[in-house]
């Protein structure tokens, strides 16, 4: 089993995590001028408790970090991710 991967799919608006080529999570997003909303993020049940969606946040994350964009947090679970990481934290007030 390959590790899983995060692709930006820009016409979904929408951060795909892959393992053998399935979509097994996604976190859904807004994006309006300089800002990113993260709007819902969700992973198959198949797939919950082995930290996948962290795995796919920390990655959407680096890219927007990459970007230059400010995040929003609308989605609960972003919300807390950045509370147990104040490395990102600074995303937020960009």
């Amino acid at each position: 089993m390959a590790a899983p991967e995060v692709r930006n799919d820009t016409d979904k608006q929408q951060y795909s995590l892959v393992e053998d080529g399935e979509v097994i999570g996604f976190a859904a997003y807004e994006v309006g001028g300089d800002e990113i909303r993260f709007v819902h993020t969700e992973v198959d049940p198949a797939h919950r408790g082995g930290g996948h969606a962290s795995i796919l946040v920390e990655h959407a994350l680096d890219d927007v970090r990459s970007r230059s964009l400010r995040v929003v947090p609308q989605c609960s679970y972003v919300a807390a991710w950045l509370e147990r990481h104040p490395d990102y934290q600074e995303l937020t007030t960009r």
